[in-house]
């Protein structure tokens, strides 16, 4: 198995509020996009991912899903509480999906609108909802892939971590195969990159 990580700044943004995990040895994999303004989301991402990867480092015996699940639950708390109690980082927030591949799962957890992809035999399936109000619309028929990309609402989120003391998260198991590829992304790509792209580049 091999894995890449790639961050970007982009042309749009004067700091990458993107924060990454990568442990190719236990196959955990963490990508979450801070918000907030100023430092505030950058802390939040880097809190996020620290928070969830200890977790989860030190948490043998549970099933994966609940442990997943419970990583994000205290990084919440933790981001919520710094946030309480530094009124710089008022308002701070951040996306997170965390993938745990045991033998031949995939183990997630997401709370926002950074996405899981899985692409197999050509095939791209998206693993994640966006958590936001562009997700929503799409679900329900209201808007493309491509209009989604262009929505000047695109940026809204429905669910966050840090926003609130609880979250709900969205835990889910799917079969990984060989040849497979797993691709965790921020909107930074998806707001940029259409899925039959994304088959192509990979």
């Amino acid at each position: 198995m091999q894995a890449e990580v790639i961050t970007n700044i982009g042309l749009v943004r004067k700091k990458n509020e993107d924060a990454v995990f990568s442990d190719l040895d236990r196959q955990i994999f963490i990508v979450a996009d801070g918000m907030g303004g100023c430092a505030a989301g950058e802390v939040a991402s880097a809190v996020a991912v620290e928070t969830v990867s200890q977790v989860v480092l030190n948490n043998p015996g549970e099933s994966p899903g609940e442990i997943l699940r419970n990583a994000v639950y205290q990084a919440n708390n933790r981001i919520y509480e710094i946030a309480r109690e530094n009124p710089q980082y008022a308002g701070m927030g951040t996306t997170i999906t965390v993938s745990w591949i045991v033998e031949d799962l995939i183990y997630l957890a997401h709370v926002g609108d950074s996405r899981a992809y899985l692409i197999r035999n050509g095939e791209i399936t998206s693993l994640t909802k966006d958590h936001s109000l562009v997700g929503e619309l799409m679900r329900e028929g209201g808007l493309t892939e491509e209009q989604a990309m262009t929505h000047p609402q695109k940026n809204i989120l429905t669910r966050a971590l840090g926003c609130n003391p609880l979250v709900e998260v969205d835990v889910a198991e799917v079969s990984f195969h060989k040849g497979d590829y797993l691709l965790l992304c921020t909107d930074g790509m998806s707001n940029l990159v259409n899925s039959e792209d994304i088959v192509r580049i990979i």
